[in-house]
């Protein structure tokens, strides 16, 4: 009888521990894999966009939903400025956003503290046609064989103008300059000075006083540079550097045809003649009502016309907890749908979308032949904006010059020669 219980009791322990494993396996084949469509996951989309772009992106996320109904996205939004320090905090406490912004100039920083996850898989997607994006419009997020983001912006700075101040003052616009051969940087400042008066401005590069990079396509027109190629130099002191800022302090000082630091003065307000920004801006642009405006490409220096190129895309940044649904909701962002979408803002990096009716006739829109000449038949011309891991000091540098030369307390020489001396060392 003992021998029976003890038989008995064996067989009740492993009938319990066959019950107990099979209890585990399905609940291990419930829980394997991450994209269970039952399962509600809650992912956080950061941008840095204004009320009109989250409005966008609302109605997107409304129809990812409708796809993926468990998965849930909070969109947050931090101000441009603040944007790379905050990803760099979050990272410090691993609290990463799953799926962020991010502008060409912190790339670099970005890859370098290995934030990025790889989305090289995304071209293996039949459906998802990467071979629909413009080559040149993935070169940033390429590294070491890897593509670690995907661009939804890449818009090339155009010329914006007030076409009702050029008439006023007998001139011509940029575009029949262009159409004669005779748009340069010579004629731009002839040009500028032509249509100043009292409270209005013939040209504005800056979209705030903080944002320098339009004098870039002026250098470059001539031959010079930022940086080196590798980057591990700053070579804007020199010639080409010295005339760009040259040219800045005469606009501002000698001739009156460009605002002096600190005044706000827009463009909308009809007192700027014209005002160099991205594509993008065309979105504020649309909403002008008190006088006529158009694009135009800018003007070309004796090497060539090179404007500058604004890039933006989305990274899946790494430690997400739900990395494929992570990938799910950038591949919807950066869908022909997605970009479609977007493109009421951005120009788009999808060669389908760029060449659609939906991005080149959208309500008060530039003519449709302005487009075509400013930003499409550019975009071979553009160069990409520059970046650097230390961006952000090297940024601050520049500033600080610029705040000497709109105060007027050294010359265009001394003042990128100190650039000079406070950058290097950050290059290296």
């Amino acid at each position: 009888m003992k021998k029976l219980g003890i038989i008995f009791l064996a067989i009740l322990l492993i009938a319990f521990s066959a019950a107990c494993s099979s209890k585990d396996a399905d609940s291990g084949s419930k829980d394997k894999g991450s994209t269970d469509k039952d399962k509600k996951v809650e992912l956080t989309f950061m941008m840095w966009g204004s009320e009109a772009h989250q409005e966008v992106y609302n109605k997107l996320i409304a129809k990812f939903n409708e796809k993926h109904p468990n998965i849930k996205v909070k969109m947050e939004s931090v101000p441009f400025p603040d944007y790379q320090q905050k990803i760099t905090v979050l990272a410090a406490g691993r609290e990463l956003p799953d799926v962020g912004w991010v502008a060409e100039r912190m790339v670099p920083q970005f890859m370098d503290n290995d934030l990025l996850d790889d989305v090289t898989s995304f071209k293996d997607d039949a459906e998802y046609n990467m071979d629909d994006f413009f080559p040149s419009t993935l070169e940033l997020f390429e590294k070491d064989d890897k593509l670690l983001g995907i661009p939804f912006s890449t818009p090339p700075m155009v010329m914006f103008y007030n076409k009702d101040l050029f008439v006023k003052a007998g001139e011509k616009t940029p575009n029949e300059h262009v159409a004669a051969g005779t748009w340069n940087w010579e004629q731009f400042e002839k040009s500028a000075k032509a249509i100043s008066s009292d409270g209005v401005y013939g040209a504005n590069f800056f979209r705030d006083w903080n944002t320098w990079i339009a004098l870039l396509s002026h250098t470059w027109g001539y031959g010079g540079d930022l940086f080196n190629k590798d980057q591990t130099e700053f070579t804007w002191n020199s010639p080409e550097g010295v005339e760009s800022l040259k040219m800045l302090d005469r606009m501002m000082f000698k001739d009156s045809s460009h605002p002096k630091a600190g005044e706000q003065v827009s463009f909308e307000s009809g007192k700027i003649g014209m005002f160099f920004d991205v594509y993008s801006y065309v979105s504020a642009a649309r909403n002008v009502q008190d006088f006529e405006w158009d694009i135009a490409p800018l003007p070309e220096g004796p090497e060539g016309r090179y404007p500058m190129l604004g890039q933006a895309g989305y990274g899946l940044f790494k430690g997400s907890k739900h990395p494929e649904e992570a990938k799910e909701l950038l591949k919807f962002f950066t869908s022909q749908e997605g970009i479609t979408a977007t493109s009421t803002f951005f120009v788009p990096p999808r060669e389908s979308v760029l060449s659609s009716d939906e991005f080149v006739n959208q309500p008060n829109n530039p003519p449709v032949e302005s487009i075509q000449r400013a930003v499409i038949d550019e975009m071979d011309n553009a160069r990409l904006q520059a970046g650097h891991k230390n961006w952000q000091k090297i940024d601050n540098a520049i500033q600080f010059g610029f705040d000497e030369l709109f105060g007027q307390l050294k010359k265009p020489e001394e003042i990128l020669k100190g650039m000079e001396e406070k950058i290097d060392p950050l290059m290296k």
